[in-house]
């Protein structure tokens, strides 16, 4: 019995054993997939997952360091032509070259543009300003612009001051320089600007139209200094239009603008340009000896907010009337823009004034100056104002100038009708 016993026992031993080793097999299949299910599906849990699901696919994206879904896959298109939606991080520049006009200015067309206030700031690297250019770029190409004009402050240090010198917000010339190589890139017409600021002169009473320098020659040998390394860079970047001066109505006139002059052309081969506020234009001769004529046209029409297109292209003529009658095919609109807001009408170009919001308003005038720049056949147009800085798609905030018009619709809308509209250019009639 003992050794049946000890046969029994051997033999349970033995099943047991066996019984273990199958249970073990399972075990250690199940383990692999455990081990996977945890290394990949914890990250998920947690967050810090490297595949992510696009919406609508059942296809993974594989999603590296700090990128997003938007970022990545084949699929994905960047909401705004492809602007910056490339950049694979904050400030770094979009690969490839930003959005073209369709038809890139020549000699002869009208030139329908935006005025682009850029206020620099030092620290700014050339990778963010050339992303800031190709978004702005991008804008200006989907309104159908063909030209921009770069409008930037200098300083003075009061109203009868001789002193002129680059400030806190002027953009070096190496920091121009770049932002002109991307907006020639995509095809825009393009002009530089330099404009008095006017903080220290107390506006709306003290401006640049009343300054009053005490040596006016000291004034002008400080002002060919500012100017000479900007109208280089201008040079360098091929810059079709140099604004030698914007709005100075007391210093119109003086003898010293015709050295002043020849020095930039020395220096700068494209058109040397006066921009004329609009009373000083309709009111007489502008006496500075340039090529190339603009006007800051903000005149004043008494009409209802509710007033029909004609009534407004009607108070426009009367007051260009003033200087001439007929087509104006050498006189472009430097300016032309007017605040989003009630009764500006009589006043659009009033800067400081923050009425009730109407973009009603704003579009109809940007029609009616369009009507007006077409019939009486004008050189063309720029609009005032993007802030370079700025996203043009967001509309402006309540304590931003009504003149933006960035981020409107009905105003862009206008822009774009005026821009794509068939016109066959300025000609070559006489103008005053």
């Amino acid at each position: 019995m003992n050794t049946e016993k000890n046969q029994s026992n051997q033999s349970n031993q033995k099943s047991r054993a066996e019984k273990g080793k199958r249970s073990k097999v399972p075990l250690l299949a199940i383990l692999p997939v455990t081990v996977t299910c945890l290394v990949v599906g914890l990250p998920f849990v947690i967050g810090d997952h490297p595949l992510r699901w696009r919406p609508g696919s059942l296809k993974p994206v594989l999603v590296l360091h700090d990128t997003t879904p938007a970022d990545v896959g084949e699929d994905t298109a960047p909401a705004d032509g492809g602007a910056d939606a490339t950049a694979k991080k904050e400030g770094e520049p979009p690969a490839g070259p930003p959005p073209k006009v369709d038809k890139p200015w020549k000699a002869g067309m009208p030139e329908w543009g935006v005025q682009i206030f850029w206020e620099d700031k030092k620290e700014h690297s050339a990778a963010y300003l050339e992303t800031q250019a190709r978004k702005q770029a991008a804008y200006l190409v989907g309104l159908k612009a063909n030209a921009v004009s770069v409008s930037f402050p200098f300083y003075t240090e009061g109203r009868t001051s001789t002193k002129l010198a680059a400030g806190k917000s002027t953009p070096t010339p190496e920091h121009l320089e770049t932002v002109l190589r991307v907006f020639h890139e995509a095809g825009l017409r393009t002009t530089v600007r330099p404009t008095l600021d006017e903080a220290v002169l107390v506006p709306p009473e003290g401006w640049r139209g009343n300054i009053k320098p005490t040596d006016k020659e000291a004034w002008f040998d400080a002002y060919e200094a500012l100017l000479g390394p900007y109208l280089d860079a201008a040079q360098r970047q091929q810059a079709a239009t140099f604004v030698i001066g914007t709005e100075l109505n007391s210093m119109e006139g003086q003898p010293a603008w015709k050295g002043l002059i020849a020095a930039a052309e020395k220096r700068f081969k494209g058109e040397v340009s006066y921009d004329a506020n609009w009373d000083n234009y309709v009111g007489g001769h502008i006496d500075v000896p340039v090529k190339r004529l603009g006007v800051d046209a903000y005149f004043p029409v008494k009409v209802p907010d509710d007033a029909p297109i004609d009534q407004l292209v009607d108070g426009w003529n009367t007051w260009l009337d003033k200087k001439g009658k007929g087509p104006l095919p050498r006189i472009v609109l430097a300016e032309a823009g007017i605040s989003a807001m009630d009764g500006a009408y009589h006043a659009p170009g009033d800067f400081y004034t923050k009425r009730k919001l109407n973009p009603g308003v704003q579009a109809t005038w940007y029609k009616a100056v369009c009507q007006v720049v077409r019939e009486r056949k004008m050189a063309g147009v720029y609009w005032w104002s993007v802030h370079f800085d700025s996203d043009p798609k967001i509309a402006p905030r309540e304590d931003e100038s009504r003149l933006n018009f960035a981020g409107r619709p009905d105003t862009e809308r206008e822009i774009r009708s005026c821009f794509g509209s068939d016109y066959a250019g300025p000609g070559t009639d006489s103008a005053p």
